[in-house]
This record gives C-alpha cells, structure tokens and sequence, in this order.
C-alpha cells in the first residue's frame, strides 16, 4: 500500500514548508499539494503537525557483551524503542574481542540484528592489530557497506587501542575512505585513578566521575586530533561530554581539520550529582563513560551544539538493569557502564534545544538526522525529505505533552535517566521503509522488517581532504 500524509508542516534541516507526502515501495514519490489520492492509499492527516526525516541515531549498543554480563535491550526490544521516540535508523557497533575476526565479529553482530524493527548499520572497533586487521577492514568496506572504524582510547587491559593502533588503523581508513571515529578517554591514566580510588576505599559510584575527570578525555581528544591531523585523516569524537573536549574540537576546525563531535542527550542535561545520591542503585544507574559532568560543562555542550562545533547527537544506549549493575556493589569498577535514551534522545533534545530557544526547528532536524546522515555517507537517502529519498519520516506533535518515566518507555530496564521530565512536543507516529512503524503509541512493524544500511566510503568531505593531499605532497630536493 502507499502512503500518504496530508495537512502537515514539512520541517528539513533548511527549510519549513506545507506540503503533503506520498511514500510508494519504501521511497517518497510526491511532495505538494496532493489533491487526487492513488488507489489502495492509507492516508494520515497531519494537520498541525510537523513532519520531519527519521531520527538517525549514531551510537547505540544493542545486545552489547560486555563487562561480564549482556545489554538487556536486543535488536528487537532496542529498535522498537527507537522507533517510539522517532528514531528510524540506528548505527550500532560491532566490537571483535582481541585477537578476534573483525569479519567474525562482523557476521555475529549482523545475526543478532536480523530481528531488528527499524533500519541498522555498524560501525565496527578496532580493538587489536596485525596485517590480518587491515585486510579484513578492506573486507569490511567493499563487501558489506561499513566505512567506519571505532577506538577505545579507554578499558586498558581488554578494548583499548593504543597509539601505535590509532596511527595504523587510522591510516588504513585513510587509504579506504572511511572515517575513524574514538571514544576519547586516556586509558592509563583511568586504570591509575581506578586502582588509587580502590586502595583508599572508595568502592561506591561516586568514585566512577572521580576516576574519569574531564582532563582525561580533553587529553585524548588532543592526542587523536592530534594523530588524525599529522596524519590527513578526518576524525569523529563520539560521546563528548566535556569543555576542554569541545574546546579541543574548535581549536581544530578553527584551524581546518576536518573533526567532527557527536554529543549525547543525557550528556547536555544530566549532571554529576547523580553519583552522590544515597540510593546506591540510583547511582549505580547512571554509570556510564564519559560519566555526567559537573553543570559548567553542559553549558559548553549546548555552545558547541550552537556555534557547529558538535554536529550531531546520540544516546550510546546500552541498557542494564539494576541486579546487572548490582555486580559492582563492592568494586565501582565493575558496574557494567552503560544508560537506555534511543527512545528520549529526540524528545528531550526537543524540551532543552528548540523550547529552550537553544536551537532552532531547522537545526533540530540536522542533529538528529541530517548532519549524521551526510557525515556517514547516506545522505539523500536518508536524513531528508524529498521525492526519491527513503521514506523514514516521524510526524511531531508540537502541542502534545509528555511527561518521560521508566514506567512507560520501551527500554528492558527499570531505570530512566531522564525520569520525570515534562516534554512539550512528542512524536507521534514515525514512518520506516514508507510504512506505519509506530502509530497511536502502538508498534506496527514486526522484528526483523528493520534492513541494513549500506554506508559507501569517500563522503563528501574526502574531495577536500584528498586535493590538501595532493597540494602538500612532499617533493624531495633534486641535488
């Protein structure tokens, strides 16, 4: 059946307009004023409504192995969460263990996403070096549509990727044109901290922000900007939480490096008090790296939202339940780190950014979308509205009120980090592959109806980068 929406707002990351749209076989067909109505059409009215592209969040762990125990939101549960809040296409992660097949891992994490709601696609860590690595990145790029690489510069002693690691992986991408991107925390100096905090007894979840303090990551942040400039390459911070990181990112643009920073929902309105609340659950909760910050540093956030400097937003959710995070009630470091926010991240980026006057409708739709969409290489297909692109669109209701609990949300776990807060302006019925995947707060897609994203190399960003290749190529002195 084709689709067809009438009487909404059309809001794209430039411009707002009325308009109707007419989604046929996955693909929008028509956009204006559609009078005359195709046979076998389900029409939704959206008179007062805003229609935006799909949420495309870059960062999620769904089904996540880690730290001795597993996400409690799969494929399945994760995406329909996703779903709910607006969001029709997610970039998970693959994550080899060391010394493990990236192409191994790759088809294990491509199984478990087989049962997904929305649309996917992985980027996939780098964990461990050798020849094999590189090839099997060749691998990865030209046969199954991955054109990013991830880097823990953090988890010393398990995923970290030391600088020796960096220069060649980042290098590799380089050569592929795909896009390194880091989780930027300097690994040695967290596993000083943690041993230093634990001799003196501190066990408890306040010591968590302790053993991560903002310098750690403003360090790292340098450092990888630092190797990706030396070396040519583009570089993506994930998740950056902090001043002195935001601060790092500027400093490069400013200079023209190509850097791009991706920003959390629960980073711009969550703080570190979290950590000092007598409930040991609660703050276990809210364990996750880069922890919350002190207030200041949402502050910077929002400006690095402002000026450009942080181009897109996501949730790295990566859901545990209490009796998961309960495995580090002696040892705070070993509380599985990782909070739920697939389904809030758009709702509350609504509240804080465009009803706050932060941001405006326009640029909403770029950090929750088009921004994403351009820098991972798939855009037009996604990340805007226009005839020939997919059709992933969620219809907003600016009017109608929410008030966000664990209670309700879709998310496994008992825990929200956003919980209680009063949203005015929800999603109301998001649209994935030109169908109804959620309407009147009801899942209407079946697990598994979610297709993999293809995200090709070269973006458009590599033209410049490769011409600056050419233009400062070195040319050795004739004697």
């Amino acid at each position: 059946m084709s689709l067809l929406i009438k009487g909404g707002t059309i809001v794209t990351h430039e411009e707002t307009f009325k308009a109707d749209i007419l989604c046929k076989d996955n693909k929008i067909v028509e956009i204006g004023d559609i009078g005359e109505q195709p046979k076998d059409v389900e029409i939704i009215d959206a008179t007062g409504k805003l229609i935006m592209p799909g949420g495309i969040d870059p960062h999620t762990h769904m089904q996540l192995p880690f730290m001795g125990t597993v996400a409690k939101d799969d494929f399945a549960s994760g995406t329909a969460a996703a779903l709910a809040g607006g969001t029709t296409t997610i970039i998970d992660f693959v994550i080899p263990n060391p010394q493990q097949s990236l192409l191994d891992a790759y088809h294990q994490w491509r199984d478990w996403a087989k049962k997904a709601h929305s649309n996917y696609s992985f980027h996939v860590a780098i964990t461990w070096w050798d020849d094999t690595v590189a090839e099997e990145m060749n691998i990865l790029v030209k046969d199954h549509g991955v054109n990013s690489f991830k880097h823990f510069m953090a988890y010393k002693n398990a995923i970290m990727a030391t600088d020796d690691i960096l220069v060649a992986s980042f290098t590799k991408c380089l050569e592929l044109g795909a896009i390194p991107t880091v989780h930027a925390e300097n690994g040695e100096l967290v596993y000083h901290l943690q041993n230093k905090l634990m001799a003196e007894g501190m066990t408890g979840p306040e010591a968590h922000p302790l053993s991560r303090p903002s310098s750690v990551e403003g360090e790292a942040a340098n450092r990888a900007i630092s190797i990706a400039n030396t070396l040519g390459a583009p570089i993506y911070l994930v998740h950056v939480s902090t001043e002195e990181a935001v601060d790092a990112i500027r400093y490069a643009k400013d200079h023209g490096q190509t850097v791009f920073g991706e920003v959390l929902a629960g980073h711009l309105t969550v703080d570190e008090s979290v950590y000092q609340n007598p409930d040991w659950a609660t703050a276990a909760a809210h364990v996750m790296s880069p922890p919350f910050r002190p207030k200041h540093h949402q502050d910077a956030l929002w400006k690095g939202v402002q000026a450009g400097t942080l181009q897109t937003t996501a949730t790295d959710h990566c859901a545990f339940c209490a009796e998961q995070k309960a495995m580090g009630k002696d040892n705070f470091t070993q509380i599985p780190n990782g909070t739920a926010g697939v389904e809030e991240r758009m709702m509350v980026l609504w509240e804080k950014g465009v009803n706050q006057g932060k941001i405006t409708m326009n640029e909403f739709v770029a950090l929750t979308s088009t921004n994403t969409a351009k820098i991972f290489n798939i855009y037009p297909s996604k990340g805007c509205i226009r005839v020939g692109a997919d059709a992933d669109l969620v219809i907003w209701n600016p009017a109608a009120t929410k008030t966000i609990s664990a209670k309700t949300h879709h998310s496994k776990i008992e825990h929200s980090i956003f919980e209680g807060m009063e949203i005015h302006g929800v999603p109301e019925t998001t649209v994935c592959n030109g169908k109804l995947a959620w309407h009147n707060n009801t899942l209407m897609v079946k697990s598994g109806e979610g297709k993999y994203v293809d995200r090709p190399t070269y973006a458009p960003f590599y033209e410049a980068l490769r011409k600056r290749q050419e233009l400062n190529k070195p040319v050795a002195v004739k004697r």
